[in-house]
Protein backbone atom coordinates (compact mmCIF):
# COMPACT_ATOMS: atom_id res chain seq x y z
CA UNK A 1 0.00 0.00 0.00
CA UNK A 2 1.44 3.51 -0.67
CA UNK A 3 1.77 5.83 1.59
CA UNK A 4 -0.26 8.67 0.16
CA UNK A 5 -3.34 5.57 0.34
CA UNK A 6 -2.00 5.60 4.28
CA UNK A 7 -3.09 8.41 5.11
CA UNK A 8 -6.48 8.30 4.26
CA UNK A 9 -7.36 4.72 5.32
CA UNK A 10 -7.34 4.26 9.19
CA UNK A 11 -5.83 0.70 10.32
CA UNK A 12 -8.15 -1.48 12.85
CA UNK A 13 -7.86 -1.29 15.97
CA UNK A 14 -8.56 -3.30 19.00
CA UNK A 15 -11.55 -1.73 21.55
CA UNK A 16 -11.28 -4.76 23.41
CA UNK A 17 -11.46 -3.49 27.13
CA UNK A 18 -12.42 0.22 26.37
CA UNK A 19 -15.71 1.46 27.63
CA UNK A 20 -16.19 5.52 27.74
CA UNK A 21 -18.81 6.74 30.12
CA UNK A 22 -18.76 9.99 27.67
CA UNK A 23 -21.00 8.93 24.79
CA UNK A 24 -18.34 9.21 21.45
CA UNK A 25 -19.38 12.32 18.73
CA UNK A 26 -19.41 10.60 15.75
CA UNK A 27 -19.53 12.64 12.83
CA UNK A 28 -19.75 11.77 9.69
CA UNK A 29 -20.97 12.60 5.83
CA UNK A 30 -20.96 9.23 4.46
CA UNK A 31 -22.12 5.95 5.83
CA UNK A 32 -19.84 3.36 5.07
CA UNK A 33 -22.22 0.07 3.90
CA UNK A 34 -20.22 -3.42 4.04
CA UNK A 35 -21.32 -4.58 0.25
CA UNK A 36 -23.20 -3.61 -3.06
CA UNK A 37 -26.44 -5.38 -1.33
CA UNK A 38 -27.13 -3.51 1.94
CA UNK A 39 -25.76 -0.28 -0.01
CA UNK A 40 -29.12 -0.50 -2.60
CA UNK A 41 -31.60 -1.83 0.08
CA UNK A 42 -30.34 1.59 2.34
CA UNK A 43 -33.93 3.00 2.08
CA UNK A 44 -35.12 0.06 3.93
CA UNK A 45 -33.27 0.92 6.89
CA UNK A 46 -36.03 3.42 7.86
CA UNK A 47 -35.76 6.28 9.98
CA UNK A 48 -34.19 4.45 12.67
CA UNK A 49 -31.16 3.39 10.66
CA UNK A 50 -28.14 5.15 9.52
CA UNK A 51 -28.26 6.05 5.94
CA UNK A 52 -26.54 9.17 5.23
CA UNK A 53 -24.75 11.63 8.21
CA UNK A 54 -27.40 14.43 7.76
CA UNK A 55 -30.01 11.93 9.26
CA UNK A 56 -28.42 10.90 12.54
CA UNK A 57 -25.58 8.99 14.15
CA UNK A 58 -24.90 7.42 17.11
CA UNK A 59 -24.56 11.08 18.91
CA UNK A 60 -27.68 11.98 17.81
CA UNK A 61 -29.79 9.02 18.45
CA UNK A 62 -28.32 8.65 21.97
CA UNK A 63 -29.94 12.41 22.98
CA UNK A 64 -32.86 11.33 21.13
CA UNK A 65 -33.52 8.33 23.32
CA UNK A 66 -32.35 10.33 26.23
CA UNK A 67 -35.14 13.11 25.53
CA UNK A 68 -37.95 10.23 24.79
CA UNK A 69 -37.22 8.31 27.90
CA UNK A 70 -37.78 11.45 29.85
CA UNK A 71 -40.61 13.26 27.97
CA UNK A 72 -41.99 9.41 28.35
CA UNK A 73 -42.73 9.93 24.54
CA UNK A 74 -41.95 7.19 21.46
CA UNK A 75 -39.49 8.77 19.61
CA UNK A 76 -37.63 12.20 19.03
CA UNK A 77 -36.81 14.87 16.71
CA UNK A 78 -33.66 16.50 16.69
CA UNK A 79 -33.83 19.87 14.71
CA UNK A 80 -30.93 22.78 14.69
CA UNK A 81 -33.11 25.75 16.87
CA UNK A 82 -36.22 26.09 19.31
CA UNK A 83 -38.12 27.94 17.27
CA UNK A 84 -37.37 25.71 14.33
CA UNK A 85 -38.87 22.46 16.38
CA UNK A 86 -42.27 24.88 16.71
CA UNK A 87 -41.75 25.44 13.22
CA UNK A 88 -41.49 21.99 12.14
CA UNK A 89 -44.63 21.06 13.22
CA UNK A 90 -46.65 23.40 11.71
CA UNK A 91 -44.86 23.25 8.18
CA UNK A 92 -45.49 19.38 8.56
CA UNK A 93 -49.37 19.09 9.68
CA UNK A 94 -50.82 22.29 8.21
CA UNK A 95 -51.70 22.33 4.42
CA UNK A 96 -53.34 25.46 2.52
CA UNK A 97 -57.21 25.77 3.77
CA UNK A 98 -56.11 24.59 7.44
CA UNK A 99 -56.09 26.67 10.37
CA UNK A 100 -54.09 26.54 13.76
CA UNK A 101 -54.67 28.07 17.32
CA UNK A 102 -51.70 30.58 19.32
CA UNK A 103 -51.68 31.47 22.42
CA UNK A 104 -51.35 35.07 22.51
CA UNK A 105 -48.22 34.82 25.03
CA UNK A 106 -46.64 32.28 22.83
CA UNK A 107 -42.97 33.58 21.40
CA UNK A 108 -42.64 36.19 19.40
CA UNK A 109 -41.34 34.29 16.20
CA UNK A 110 -44.22 31.46 16.24
CA UNK A 111 -46.39 35.01 15.56
CA UNK A 112 -44.08 36.02 13.03
CA UNK A 113 -44.08 32.46 11.23
CA UNK A 114 -47.74 32.37 11.12
CA UNK A 115 -48.48 36.08 9.81
CA UNK A 116 -45.61 36.21 7.51
CA UNK A 117 -45.29 32.27 6.27
CA UNK A 118 -48.43 30.26 6.80
CA UNK A 119 -50.95 32.90 5.84
CA UNK A 120 -49.35 33.95 2.55
CA UNK A 121 -49.54 30.15 1.70
CA UNK A 122 -53.43 29.98 2.81
CA UNK A 123 -52.93 28.41 5.80
CA UNK A 124 -55.32 30.59 8.45
CA UNK A 125 -54.74 31.54 12.45
CA UNK A 126 -56.19 32.85 15.34
CA UNK A 127 -54.24 34.22 18.25
CA UNK A 128 -56.58 33.52 21.62
CA UNK A 129 -56.47 34.26 25.15
CA UNK A 130 -54.22 32.46 26.36
CA UNK A 131 -55.99 31.77 29.98
CA UNK A 132 -59.05 30.26 27.99
CA UNK A 133 -59.34 26.64 28.89
CA UNK A 134 -62.48 24.30 28.24
CA UNK A 135 -63.91 27.47 26.18
CA UNK A 136 -61.42 26.53 23.15
CA UNK A 137 -63.91 24.75 21.85
CA UNK A 138 -66.17 27.78 20.79
CA UNK A 139 -62.63 28.88 18.67
CA UNK A 140 -62.31 25.37 17.22
CA UNK A 141 -63.66 24.95 13.57
CA UNK A 142 -63.91 22.41 10.98
CA UNK A 143 -60.67 24.03 9.44
CA UNK A 144 -58.99 23.41 12.93
CA UNK A 145 -56.15 20.93 12.70
CA UNK A 146 -53.93 22.27 15.88
CA UNK A 147 -53.95 23.95 19.14
CA UNK A 148 -50.73 25.28 20.12
CA UNK A 149 -49.98 25.79 23.69
CA UNK A 150 -47.38 27.26 25.44
CA UNK A 151 -46.87 27.41 29.48
CA UNK A 152 -45.88 29.61 30.93
CA UNK A 153 -46.10 32.03 28.47
CA UNK A 154 -43.13 34.18 27.05
CA UNK A 155 -43.15 37.55 28.77
CA UNK A 156 -46.43 37.64 30.25
CA UNK A 157 -46.31 34.56 32.05
CA UNK A 158 -50.13 32.86 31.94
CA UNK A 159 -50.26 29.26 32.79
CA UNK A 160 -52.56 27.53 30.54
CA UNK A 161 -54.75 24.68 31.59
CA UNK A 162 -53.26 22.34 29.38
CA UNK A 163 -55.66 19.23 29.80
CA UNK A 164 -58.76 21.35 29.78
CA UNK A 165 -57.19 22.58 26.23
CA UNK A 166 -56.54 19.03 25.27
CA UNK A 167 -59.85 17.57 26.22
CA UNK A 168 -61.70 20.28 24.27
CA UNK A 169 -59.12 19.82 20.93
CA UNK A 170 -59.51 15.92 21.40
CA UNK A 171 -63.17 16.09 21.02
CA UNK A 172 -62.97 18.01 17.71
CA UNK A 173 -60.14 15.46 16.86
CA UNK A 174 -57.80 18.47 16.83
CA UNK A 175 -53.99 17.96 17.73
CA UNK A 176 -52.23 19.66 20.51
CA UNK A 177 -48.91 20.67 20.85
CA UNK A 178 -46.68 22.43 23.26
CA UNK A 179 -43.56 24.73 23.98
CA UNK A 180 -42.20 23.09 26.79
CA UNK A 181 -38.92 24.96 27.40
CA UNK A 182 -39.50 26.73 30.43
CA UNK A 183 -40.64 23.00 32.28
CA UNK A 184 -38.29 21.26 30.09
CA UNK A 185 -39.53 17.02 31.01
CA UNK A 186 -38.44 17.55 34.62
CA UNK A 187 -41.28 19.89 35.90
CA UNK A 188 -44.05 18.84 33.25
CA UNK A 189 -44.66 16.20 30.68
CA UNK A 190 -46.98 17.28 28.18
CA UNK A 191 -47.29 13.93 26.52
CA UNK A 192 -48.93 12.58 29.85
CA UNK A 193 -51.49 15.49 29.60
CA UNK A 194 -52.50 14.47 26.42
CA UNK A 195 -50.46 16.64 23.95
CA UNK A 196 -49.57 15.14 20.92
CA UNK A 197 -46.24 17.26 20.01
CA UNK A 198 -43.69 18.52 22.95
CA UNK A 199 -41.52 20.73 21.79
CA UNK A 200 -37.84 22.42 23.25
CA UNK A 201 -35.34 24.77 22.74
CA UNK A 202 -32.24 22.62 24.01
CA UNK A 203 -30.28 25.67 23.62
CA UNK A 204 -31.49 26.97 27.36
CA UNK A 205 -32.08 24.28 29.93
CA UNK A 206 -30.54 20.89 28.61
CA UNK A 207 -27.43 23.05 27.07
CA UNK A 208 -27.22 25.12 30.11
CA UNK A 209 -24.04 27.06 29.11
CA UNK A 210 -25.04 29.61 26.19
CA UNK A 211 -22.60 27.74 23.44
CA UNK A 212 -24.83 25.84 21.45
CA UNK A 213 -27.84 25.90 19.76
CA UNK A 214 -30.52 23.32 19.42
CA UNK A 215 -34.53 21.76 19.43
CA UNK A 216 -36.47 19.08 19.86
CA UNK A 217 -40.08 17.62 19.20
CA UNK A 218 -41.01 14.49 21.04
CA UNK A 219 -43.96 12.33 20.15
CA UNK A 220 -46.55 9.49 21.05
CA UNK A 221 -47.19 8.31 18.09
CA UNK A 222 -44.54 7.09 15.54
CA UNK A 223 -46.82 7.99 12.86
CA UNK A 224 -45.76 11.58 13.55
CA UNK A 225 -42.21 11.21 13.77
CA UNK A 226 -42.40 9.87 10.49
CA UNK A 227 -44.10 12.37 8.56
CA UNK A 228 -41.41 15.06 10.67
CA UNK A 229 -38.89 13.02 9.39
CA UNK A 230 -39.78 12.75 6.19
CA UNK A 231 -40.18 17.08 6.18
CA UNK A 232 -36.67 17.18 7.27
CA UNK A 233 -35.19 14.95 5.13
CA UNK A 234 -36.57 16.53 1.92
CA UNK A 235 -35.86 19.96 3.13
CA UNK A 236 -32.50 18.93 3.96
CA UNK A 237 -31.97 20.08 7.63
CA UNK A 238 -29.40 18.18 10.27
CA UNK A 239 -28.29 19.28 13.25
CA UNK A 240 -24.34 19.04 14.35
CA UNK A 241 -23.62 15.61 16.51
CA UNK A 242 -20.72 18.85 18.10
CA UNK A 243 -24.08 20.58 18.95
CA UNK A 244 -25.62 17.35 20.48
CA UNK A 245 -22.48 16.41 22.19
CA UNK A 246 -22.87 19.59 24.34
CA UNK A 247 -26.22 18.73 24.76
CA UNK A 248 -25.20 15.38 25.68
CA UNK A 249 -22.87 17.16 28.46
CA UNK A 250 -25.53 19.44 29.36
CA UNK A 251 -28.26 17.39 30.30
CA UNK A 252 -26.28 15.56 32.86
CA UNK A 253 -26.53 18.27 35.29
CA UNK A 254 -29.67 19.75 34.19
CA UNK A 255 -31.79 18.36 37.18
CA UNK A 256 -29.09 19.89 39.50
CA UNK A 257 -29.27 23.26 37.88
CA UNK A 258 -32.91 23.76 37.44
CA UNK A 259 -33.64 22.52 41.19
CA UNK A 260 -30.98 25.47 42.33
CA UNK A 261 -32.31 28.26 39.80
CA UNK A 262 -36.23 27.31 40.43
CA UNK A 263 -35.09 28.20 44.60
CA UNK A 264 -33.45 31.34 43.32
CA UNK A 265 -35.79 32.53 41.04
CA UNK A 266 -38.72 32.04 43.25
CA UNK A 267 -36.75 34.04 46.20
CA UNK A 268 -35.59 36.69 44.11
CA UNK A 269 -39.91 37.19 42.95
CA UNK A 270 -41.07 37.12 46.12
CA UNK A 271 -38.16 39.57 47.14
CA UNK A 272 -39.21 41.50 44.32
CA UNK A 273 -42.59 42.61 44.84
CA UNK A 274 -41.75 44.77 47.65
CA UNK A 275 -39.42 46.83 45.39
CA UNK A 276 -40.99 50.78 45.67
CA UNK A 277 -40.39 50.70 41.39
CA UNK A 278 -42.16 47.09 41.11
CA UNK A 279 -45.89 47.18 39.97
CA UNK A 280 -46.40 43.23 39.24
CA UNK A 281 -44.04 40.79 39.35
CA UNK A 282 -45.14 38.07 37.00
CA UNK A 283 -43.84 34.91 38.53
CA UNK A 284 -46.07 31.39 38.44
CA UNK A 285 -44.99 30.63 41.85
CA UNK A 286 -47.06 33.60 43.26
CA UNK A 287 -50.53 33.60 43.57
CA UNK A 288 -51.00 36.95 42.07
CA UNK A 289 -50.11 35.38 38.36
CA UNK A 290 -52.31 34.46 35.96
CA UNK A 291 -52.81 30.89 35.84
CA UNK A 292 -51.18 29.96 39.08
CA UNK A 293 -53.77 27.76 39.90
CA UNK A 294 -52.49 25.46 36.70
CA UNK A 295 -49.06 26.01 37.92
CA UNK A 296 -49.61 24.82 41.39
CA UNK A 297 -52.04 21.56 40.46
CA UNK A 298 -49.63 20.50 37.01
CA UNK A 299 -46.44 21.74 37.31
CA UNK A 300 -45.20 22.63 41.05
CA UNK A 301 -41.46 23.76 40.37
CA UNK A 302 -40.08 26.39 38.78
CA UNK A 303 -38.03 27.85 36.22
CA UNK A 304 -35.63 30.62 36.33
CA UNK A 305 -37.49 33.38 34.01
CA UNK A 306 -40.06 35.36 34.90
CA UNK A 307 -41.09 39.44 34.27
CA UNK A 308 -41.15 42.34 35.83
CA UNK A 309 -43.89 45.13 35.36
CA UNK A 310 -42.53 48.37 36.61
CA UNK A 311 -44.21 51.34 37.92
CA UNK A 312 -45.19 54.28 35.53
CA UNK A 313 -42.21 56.63 35.35
CA UNK A 314 -39.68 54.32 36.26
CA UNK A 315 -38.52 53.08 32.28
CA UNK A 316 -35.94 56.00 32.63
CA UNK A 317 -33.85 54.14 34.98
CA UNK A 318 -34.08 50.99 33.26
CA UNK A 319 -31.08 51.40 30.74
CA UNK A 320 -28.66 52.51 33.09
CA UNK A 321 -29.73 49.84 35.90
CA UNK A 322 -28.98 47.20 32.99
CA UNK A 323 -25.71 48.85 31.85
CA UNK A 324 -24.40 48.97 35.92
CA UNK A 325 -25.04 45.60 36.17
CA UNK A 326 -21.71 43.38 37.37
CA UNK A 327 -22.93 39.96 38.36
CA UNK A 328 -25.41 40.14 35.14
CA UNK A 329 -25.12 40.25 31.76
CA UNK A 330 -27.03 41.69 29.29
CA UNK A 331 -28.37 39.26 26.06
CA UNK A 332 -31.03 37.55 24.53
CA UNK A 333 -31.43 33.80 25.60
CA UNK A 334 -32.01 31.88 29.37
CA UNK A 335 -31.49 28.69 31.08
CA UNK A 336 -27.47 28.80 31.01
CA UNK A 337 -25.10 31.03 33.92
CA UNK A 338 -25.84 34.33 34.44
CA UNK A 339 -22.83 35.69 35.25
CA UNK A 340 -21.06 38.61 33.16
CA UNK A 341 -17.25 38.14 32.16
CA UNK A 342 -17.21 42.15 33.10
CA UNK A 343 -14.95 42.47 36.31
CA UNK A 344 -16.91 43.50 39.56
CA UNK A 345 -16.09 47.37 40.82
Amino acid sequence: MHDLTRCVQHPEISREGFRSLAVPTYRASTIIYEDGESFAARSQRGFDGYTYGLHGTPTTRTLEAQLTALHHGVRTVLVPSGQMAVTLVFLTFLLPGDHVLVPDSAYGPVRNVCRDYLRPRGIDYTIYDPLTDAGIAELIHDRTKLVWVESPGSGTMEVQDIPAIVQAAKARGVMVGCDNTWCTPLLFKPLNHGCDFAAEALTKYVGGHSDLLLGSITVRDIALRQRMKEVLRSLGVGVSPDEVALALRGIETMGVRLAHVGRVSEAFARRLQDHPLVEQVLHPCLPSCPGHEFWARDIGGSGGVFSIVLKPGAEAALNPALTAMKVFAIGASWGARAASSRPCR
